[in-house]
């Protein structure tokens, strides 16, 4: 057997893992109109389940927030609860466990895909550096409306709503994302959050909406089915920080003390504009269940665990194309790189027919 720290079983919190590889939410815009996760979606997370634990794409937990063409799953109605349940049934039959990511687009929408409705984001920035594909071709990002504070509660009712009906659909827990430049990452970074008040300024106040979700979703599930996925680093949807190894340490030692099931910790940034010790600072906060993620090989994998750095790694784009990816590691074969042309095409294409190992 290759790299078998990452066989050996471990527990998240309350949810068991058979092994250490983690799959990583992947955006994947297979839904079916109306935001609905269909036969398809089923078909791909259950080719998947041998991971140690799926954790879904990002699913929208209050409606009229999309921001990938429409074509990402929600989680607010009654006939997406339904949706989701035949994906967690085909997980769960074929021994997986699975977690539900609940995300909230911000800054990150468009009017165009959200029926004239302008976004929304903790101050009225919008991401400068990119354009945002819409039913009228590629358009610059909007500049959003800053949301006020007499708001924000009903955005920690969203969440708590989309944690009830995770519930409902037979997941076993969810993963708050608080990552990669949406609407909870927007009030975390400094880049991005101008405002004042008790939401702005310093990072106490910035991390205040997201340790408020989580405390919402911890109501629902209980600390230990509830995840937690930050991107300190991660300048993706033109995001940056001041002090990301101290924004880390003060979010980890947070959620540390709410003792959520993980801290699922991007570790760099995909473009390599900002840098510093962030899993340092997540380790010393966070004695919990950290997982790690973000350009790992199997073998840094093993490493990693083997020195108890993360309780587990997080495989990203590789699970795309290797469906049977904890095969393939634990027998030490390549392992087939994915076709970008397919990530959000619709159809079965580069979805659910990639081989797998022959038995």
């Amino acid at each position: 057997m290759q790299h078998s720290e990452l066989f050996t079983p471990v527990s998240l919190g309350s949810i068991a893992l058979a092994n250490r590889i983690v799959m990583a939410p992947l955006t994947r815009c297979r839904a079916e109109p109306g935001h609905l996760p269909g036969s398809l979606m089923a078909e791909y997370y259950a080719q998947r389940a041998t991971a140690g634990l799926i954790v879904c794409e990002a699913t929208m937990v209050i409606e009229g927030n999309s921001a990938f063409g429409g074509a990402e799953p929600g989680v607010y109605s009654a006939a997406q609860v339904a949706g989701w349940r035949s994906v967690t049934d085909a997980v769960h039959a074929n021994g997986g466990r699975i977690v539900l990511q609940l995300w909230h687009g911000g800054r990150a929408c468009h009017s165009l895909l959200n029926g004239g409705t302008q976004p929304v984001a903790p101050s009225p920035v919008a991401i400068g550096n990119d354009e945002i594909h819409t039913p009228a071709g590629k358009k610059p990002y909007e500049t959003p409306r800053e949301l006020q504070d007499d708001e924000l509660p009903g955005i920690v009712a969203g969440f708590r709503r989309a944690a009830e009906n995770a519930l409902a659909a037979g997941f076993d827990g969810v993963e708050v994302h608080g990552a990669n430049g949406y609407l909870l990452d927007q009030f975390l970074r400094d880049g991005s959050n101008r405002r004042t008040g008790p939401y702005g300024g310093p990072v106490k106040n910035r991390a205040r909406l997201l340790l408020e979700v989580v405390d919402a979703v911890v109501a629902v599930w209980s600390p230990g089915r509830v995840g937690v996925r930050i991107s300190p680093l991660n300048s993706f949807n033109d995001m940056r920080d001041s002090d990301p190894v101290g924004l880390t340490r003060y979010v980890a030692g947070e959620l540390g003390r709410r003792g959520i099931a993980f801290l699922d910790l991007m570790r760099g940034d995909f473009f390599g504009v900002q840098k510093g010790d962030i899993v340092s600072a997540a380790r010393g906060a966070f004695r919990g269940a950290l997982l790690g993620g973000m350009g790992f090989s199997p073998a840094e994998a093993a490493s990693a665990v083997h020195s108890g750095t993360f309780s587990a790694i997080v495989f990203g784009h590789h699970f795309i194309s290797n469906p049977d990816l904890v095969a393939r590691v634990k027998a030490g074969v390549p392992l087939v790189e994915p076709d970008q042309a397919t990530f959000y095409s619709p159809g079965p294409t580069g979805y659910t027919d990639y081989p797998t190992l022959p038995t």
